[in-house]
């Protein structure tokens, strides 16, 4: 059993995925209090400043603690989440027939093991069809996700190539973390 520190209905759905057994809870640190406008810096920052945040209000002597979180950059440009359908619908046409790859930091730490990872996936995107993308908008399921994407929803068929795994795109690399977990 581990401590998801986390609120992401998306994390804690990777960790059932994996039969990872888990108990689920996030904190309130604040990200705008990151300065950095480099993608791998932020993501690590704001990890980390998650982590610290729920390691002194939990520790690890119950259980396990894993903390994630994931930007998106494309063009070189710092993908957060949309403030409104406007900034969704910029971030996407930012990203529609071009390259986009999601950061994914996450730190786990138990009594004997720490894990500190930085794991990229890249997509390469067809064009998004324009009334796809107005219905993705508006349904509202872009917004609270790094980069307004949804590689497992709207983005699905528009993948022309990745390079990485999925579960790093969807908020926490399982593939690295399962080694690391004590029996």
């Amino acid at each position: 059993m581990i401590r998801l520190g986390s609120n992401s209905p998306t994390r804690a759905l990777i960790l059932d995925n994996f039969g990872i057994e888990f108990t689920q809870n996030g904190g309130s640190f604040d990200e705008d209090s990151i300065l950095t406008t480099n993608p791998k810096s932020f993501c690590y920052e704001a990890t980390r400043g998650k982590f610290n945040e729920l390691y002194s209000k939990y520790g690890v002597e119950d259980m396990p603690l894993l903390v994630s979180d994931s930007v998106v950059t494309s063009h070189g440009e710092l993908l957060r989440k949309a403030k409104d359908e406007n900034d969704a619908r910029r971030m996407l046409e930012l990203q529609s027939g071009s390259e986009t790859s999601v950061i994914t930091c996450m730190i786990y730490k138990s009594k004997t093991k720490e894990l500190i990872d930085i794991s990229i996936t890249t997509y390469e995107f067809e064009k998004f069809d324009k009334t796809h993308l107005e219905e993705y908008i508006k349904s509202g399921e872009c917004f609270g996700k790094a980069g307004a994407i949804m590689v497992e929803g709207f983005c699905k068929p528009y993948i022309k190539n990745v390079i990485g795994y999925e579960s790093t795109a969807m908020g926490l690399c399982a593939q690295k973390l399962i080694p690391f977990l004590e029996e």
